[in-house]
């Protein structure tokens, strides 16, 4: 209760363009924006890049939010564009099979990024969302710009793709 008095008082000094408050104020998000970023991208590099942009758009755009207790949600879905426009410009330049697995991990963390890797990207970053970072059906439908029964689909058949991959690994032992 007390940490979420004080975000909303950092987001209120942070929109009057206090330095100090935004910083504060991203120090509460910045792990979950790695792992966001991190499940996108799949390495380091490109994640810190997304961050960083990130966190320079929030600065530049936070007096455009509207409704404070959204903050994350506006947040997250700056980054997801972020991570999209990245993974779009390399798609130009290389394949997806070219990139590295994260190299700094988080070891208690390690086997559901490793779950998530073999699911098809649609169904990846709601999962993620739901299961990883927590956020509501509502709120993941907000953020990827698509309706609350898409997403609740995409999530039925990450599970499903899960539960196959699953059962395909079983029979092979």
């Amino acid at each position: 209760m007390e940490e979420t008095i004080k975000i909303k008082e950092l987001i209120k000094r942070a929109k009057l363009h206090e330095q100090d408050a935004f910083t504060e104020l991203m120090q509460f998000f910045i792990k979950d924006m790695y792992k966001t970023a991190t499940a996108i991208l799949m390495n380091d590099y490109d994640a810190a890049d997304a961050i960083q942009d990130t966190l320079l758009r929030c600065w530049e755009k936070i007096d455009t939010l509207k409704n404070d207790m959204f903050f994350k949600t506006w947040m997250t879905r700056i980054l997801i564009n972020r991570c999209f426009d990245i993974r779009k410009r390399y798609q130009r330049e290389t394949s997806m099979e070219e990139y590295e697995e994260p190299t700094t991990e988080d070891v208690s963390n390690l086997e559901f990024k490793e779950m998530l890797s073999v699911l098809d990207e649609k169904y990846r970053i709601p999962m993620f969302l739901f299961y990883g970072q927590e956020y509501k059906i509502s709120e993941i439908a907000k953020i990827l710009g698509i309706p609350k029964s898409t997403v609740q689909t995409r999530l039925a058949r990450g599970r499903a793709q899960l539960a196959n991959c699953y059962q395909s690994e079983m029979e092979e032992q």
